[in-house]
């Protein structure tokens, strides 16, 4: 299904005069041009070349995070989280719920022109103002923010599995551009595209682990990285002139195929892109995402306005009080109330509000998942068989 908001562009950004779009037009244009080289250069390469800068949180306290197992709750958060709606999430339940409980890892991956890991970082921020961990973004040995497009996807599947054995939550994976090629072309290496072997990779040390399997953390037992899934990913700008690099030249035929690796997949695209080369009208039947399985995939085009190297330019979204509040009441594309828009800066409002309520969804479902597994573990053996085979787990 796709959800077409093209429609609403009048409604949801400030008119430009006619002369300042066209500058935009010209420069966005020569972003392009002149990153184009860039893309096939750097897609021949085989490990990353450019990690997002990090000047804040120190290593340190991020390899720490990473370290640390997922925090016990007492009784009374654990009912009031398992009381949640994970589909209709609050800005209060973040702050008074699921900040008390334990968090997936997300990893973004940012597009492929040299400087764009500034944009992904900009949308990282707006998580973090919007109520989620920062250590649970920051890469855990060098505190980035995102990942380079270019670098091993097989290398970041078994960051993946090695996140999911340490954390007991399965991950979430947000790819822009050149990084959403290869974010689903990581879901690929997870689903065993590519090869029935995946190495788990230690993101702590950076360095590839001497086995193939991890130990399940919900389930205890032993399972192969080929094979496990995310629980949420995300792409947006994906495709078009970004198969100019050799490193997604085995996407094609697959990059709209979503394997059974992850459970809950949105697609969107931009109405008129040009370098993922949508149609004025945005993404055709023909570029939409499909299931081979069970994974549930959404389709959702963006208004023409909407800026293809800018999209992920969102951190001033979570500095405003009264767009953090529409944003957390935000449930889908199709049933947003834009006429309560608040007024002020509000670019790449309609994607930032999508990713964020899929985000709070998943975190809530893992957090739900994860504290009935350890209910099941401290419960009797007969109970906990019974409780198992009702739970599917």
């Amino acid at each position: 299904m796709t959800i077409d908001t093209s429609g609403w562009r009048a409604q949801t950004l400030h008119r430009r005069e006619e002369a300042t779009r066209m500058r935009r037009r010209i420069f966005d244009r020569a972003v392009v041009l002149l990153g184009l080289p860039v893309v096939v250069l750097g897609g021949c390469a085989t490990a990353p070349s450019e990690r997002a800068s990090a000047d804040v949180t120190p290593f340190g306290l991020v390899q720490i995070a990473a370290r640390t197992e997922p925090r016990q709750l007492d009784a009374a958060p654990e009912t009031r989280i398992l009381a949640l709606d994970p589909d209709r999430i609050s800005g209060a339940d973040v702050r008074t719920t699921l900040a008390s409980a334990p968090a997936p890892r997300i990893v973004l991956v940012h597009g492929g022109v040299v400087g764009v890991y500034l944009l992904m970082e900009s949308f990282a921020k707006f998580l973090v103002g919007m109520g989620y961990p920062e250590a649970k973004i920051r890469d855990p040995h060098d505190g980035a923010y995102s990942q380079n497009p270019y670098g091993s996807s097989e290398r970041l599947a078994g960051e993946l599995a090695w996140y999911y054995e340490h954390d007991a939550m399965r991950p979430m994976l947000i790819g822009h551009s050149q990084g959403g090629m290869q974010t689903v072309k990581v879901l690929h290496e997870l689903a065993g595209s590519f090869g029935d072997r995946v190495a788990v990779w230690n993101p702590v040390t950076d360095r590839r682990e001497e086995r193939y399997t991890i130990v399940d953390p919900i389930t205890h037992v032993e399972k192969p990285v080929v094979g496990i899934s995310v629980a949420y990913a995300s792409v947006v700008g994906a495709g078009g002139v970004e198969f100019f690099a050799p490193s997604v030249w085995n996407m094609a035929g697959r990059l709209r195929i979503i394997p059974d690796s992850v459970d809950e997949f949105t697609g969107f695209a931009i109405a008129g892109d040009f370098v993922a080369l949508t149609a004025p009208g945005g993404a055709t039947s023909a570029d939409e995402y499909r299931p081979n399985g069970t994974a549930v995939v959404h389709n959702v085009n963006l208004p023409s306005s909407y800026n293809h190297v800018f999209v992920p330019n969102t951190q001033h979204l979570a500095d405003d009080s009264r767009m953090r509040d529409w944003i957390n009441r935000y449930e889908t594309a199709k049933a947003a109330d834009l006429s309560n828009l608040p007024e002020g800066q509000n670019d790449n409002v309609l994607w930032a509000a999508g990713v964020w309520h899929d985000i709070k969804k998943h975190w809530c479902l893992e957090a739900q998942r994860l504290i009935r597994a350890r209910q099941l573990d401290a419960a009797p053996a007969s109970q906990s068989a019974q409780l198992r085979e009702t739970t599917g787990d």
